[in-house]
Order: C-alpha cells, then sequence, then structure tokens
C-alpha cells in the first residue's frame, strides 16, 4: 500500500517551520497580528450596526446617570466621571465580547483549526486581535467623550497630560491583556464561555467604579484596585483629570500606574501559559475542534 502524500519521513531532517530564524519567525508573527487586526479595523467601518451599538448603548447609560446626577443636584465633576465611565464601558464590552468569548466562536465557525496549523504563535492572534479591537473601540470612545463634554457640559482640568497618557496606556495593555488570558479560558470551558462573558459583566460595571468613584466602594475599593485594571486605570485618570475635585482616587496615580505595569505583565504571562496549557489539554481530551461544545 502506497504511503500518503502527506506523511512525513521521520529520518528527514527538520520541517521548513521549525528551522526558520529568529527575523523570519518574527516576520511572520507580526504579518498574523496584522491579518487579525485587519478585519477589525476595515469591518468597524463596513458593520453600521456595530458603530451603533458601541456607542449608542455605552452613551445611553451615560446619559442615565448623568441625569440622576443633575438630580440629586451632585457635584458636577460627577457628571465627567459618568462620561469618562461610559467611554471605557465601549473598552470592557471589547474586551469581554470580542476577546474573551471570540477564539470560542472561532471555534465553532472552523476558523480555530487553521491557527493551529499555521506556522505561527496563538499570542499573534491574540495581539491582532487585541490590536483590531483597540482601534474600533478607540474611535467610539472617543466619540461618546465628545458627545458627553458637548452635551452635558464638562469642565476637565489636567495638569499632568503626559502622565495622564501613560495611565491610559497602560489600562488597555493590562486590560486587554487581561481579555486574552479570558480567551484561553473560555476556549477551553467551551459552551460555558457565553454565561461567563454574562456573568462578568455587570459585576465589573460595579467594582470597576464607571459611573461613580472607585473609593465610595468602600472595602471593596481594595478588591477592585487588586484585580480589576479598568478599576485602578479609571481611578488614576479621574484624578489626573478632575483636578479641582480633592480626594477622589484609593491611592495617588504614580502608584496606580505601577500596579497597571505589574497587572500588564502578570495577566500577558498568564496568557501565554494558560493557551499553552489549555490547548494541551483540549488536544489530550478532544474538545479543541469539537464545535458547539
Amino acid at each position: 500500500m502506497s504511503s500518503s502524500p502527506y506523511a512525513r519521513d521521520p529520518a528527514a531532517g527538520p520541517t521548513e517551520a521549525s528551522a526558520w530564524g529568529f527575523r523570519r519567525v518574527l516576520a511572520t508573527n507580526l504579518r498574523a497580528v496584522t491579518g487579525r487586526a485587519y478585519p477589525r479595523v476595515r469591518g468597524s467601518l463596513r458593520e453600521k450596526s456595530w458603530i451603533f451599538f458601541e456607542i449608542a448603548l455605552p452613551f445611553l447609560s451615560t446619559c442615565a446617570f448623568v441625569l440622576v446626577y443633575r438630580a440629586l443636584e451632585a457635584p458636577e465633576a460627577y457628571i465627567g466621571f459618568a462620561v469618562l465611565g461610559g467611554a471605557m464601558t465601549a473598552f470592557w464590552l471589547n474586551v469581554l465580547w470580542a476577546m474573551g468569548a471570540q477564539l470560542y466562536w472561532d471555534r465553532g465557525e472552523g476558523n480555530l483549526e487553521i491557527y493551529f496549523t499555521a506556522p505561527i504563535s496563538m499570542m499573534s492572534i491574540l495581539v491582532g486581535m487585541a490590536v483590531g479591537g483597540l482601534y474600533m473601540t478607540a474611535t467610539r470612545a472617543l466619540v461618546i467623550i465628545a458627545m458627553g463634554s458637548v452635551l452635558f457640559d464638562v469642565q476637565y482640568a489636567i495638569d499632568q497630560w503626559l502622565l495622564l497618557g501613560a495611565v491610559f496606556l497602560l489600562t488597555l495593555v493590562a486590560l486587554y491583556g487581561l481579555g486574552m488570558l479570558m480567551a484561553s479560558l473560555f476556549l477551553f470551558w467551551g459552551r460555558e464561555a457565553w454565561h461567563l462573558a454574562n456573568l462578568f459583566q455587570e459585576p465589573v460595571y460595579f467594582l470597576g467604579g464607571l459611573y461613580a468613584p472607585v473609593k465610595v466602594l468602600g472595602p471593596l475599593a481594595a478588591l477592585a484596585i487588586g484585580l480589576l485594571p479598568l478599576a485602578v486605570g479609571l481611578d488614576a485618570m479621574r484624578q489626573l483629570t478632575f483636578t479641582q475635585v480633592p480626594d477622589i482616587g484609593v491611592l495617588p496615580p504614580l502608584a496606580e500606574a505601577a500596579i497597571l505595569v505589574v497587572m500588564a505583565v502578570v495577566f500577558l504571562l498568564l496568557a501565554r501559559i494558560a493557551l499553552r496549557y489549555f490547548e494541551r489539554r483540549a488536544r489530550a481530551e478532544g474538545r479543541l475542534m469539537a464545535r458547539w461544545q
């Protein structure tokens, strides 16, 4: 019986992909990042329904909290707190659904087999998802901030622009690192990914301090600062954006920036470890490529 044309002689040397040098491996993975980010960048312009859901829905929640604050005659800075939190809501929804549950959906659509057979790192796929989602969501968040600032006459007082920009970038890196970790976990848990995504949505709104300072949570503020990059980043950004309001933060902005650095490193490392671990387990248990599991 003739052997398969795809069979490889064990006595043969290494395959072409295994013999690649560092530069070629890096270039291939960078192309994978670009290729995975491209559909999200282009899709954000083509799919009009995404624009509506990613701008209108977070902005409606922002408007509701603004009206509540004005009815209670709260300080005007709280209006700005709600607008900034509404903009960051778009990032959290993107991380939760377009990052956390994406690999599970890719498995159902048959794309996961392509990812694992291609000579690339799965981390490059996740980074591409993050880059594309970041572009897509950043444009929506800017629109929410612009609309909210104009409609509600938000007054900002920013003294340290560089630190504010650094905190914002660190928040996004840590947040999308958490999304990569969630993608690995949701891939292994399978059908439960949908329920877990729903489970994590509202509690993070509360603990993340999206519409009120994290400090008002009392003892829960320490838990939020220790676990959620969204809570840490928002707390620091509010202190840097509304300097006219004293004593609104849990920790000084520099300390919270350091926490974000640690979170970013930890979440990215855990995502890499979890992806490799759950890939091995899923292969062994036959759950990796089974659709709708």
